[in-house]
């Protein structure tokens, strides 16, 4: 299998951010989106430690292609940094492929793509 395609949701610009850097097919998550092949979610996570509504209700439309996710956060939540990673892979039983801190760094972005790289190995 291989995955190509990232799609994620943004709020404060730091997941775009993320996304922008990877070079990579990506959509962002709106109202009518349907995805029907595998594909990558990095969305970010909101309040203390909870899935956005806009993540949640794509998902409840478009999860039978997803194969990972990624989320960021910060690290002043504690247990809860990315939070919304642990919720979504737990929940559609997929990897958490990245937690990263608001629009990541270089070597975030690089173990992004390696973990990507191993997901597709299987």
């Amino acid at each position: 299998m291989i995955v190509v395609l990232i799609v994620y949701d943004s709020m404060t610009g730091n997941v775009e951010r993320f996304v922008k850097k990877l070079n990579m097919e990506s959509l962002k998550i709106h109202k009518e989106l349907r995805i029907a092949e595998p594909y990558v979610l990095i969305t970010y996570t909101t309040r203390i430690g909870e899935v956005s509504n806009k993540t949640r209700d794509f998902l409840f439309d478009n999860y039978p292609f997803l194969k990972g996710v990624a989320s960021s956060g910060n690290r002043n939540w504690g247990t809860n940094f990315a939070k919304a990673a642990d919720i979504i892979s737990e929940q559609y039983k997929v990897p958490i492929i990245l937690k990263f801190e608001l629009s990541g760094t270089e070597q975030d972005l690089n173990t992004f793509k390696e973990r990507l790289r191993e997901l597709e190995v299987h």
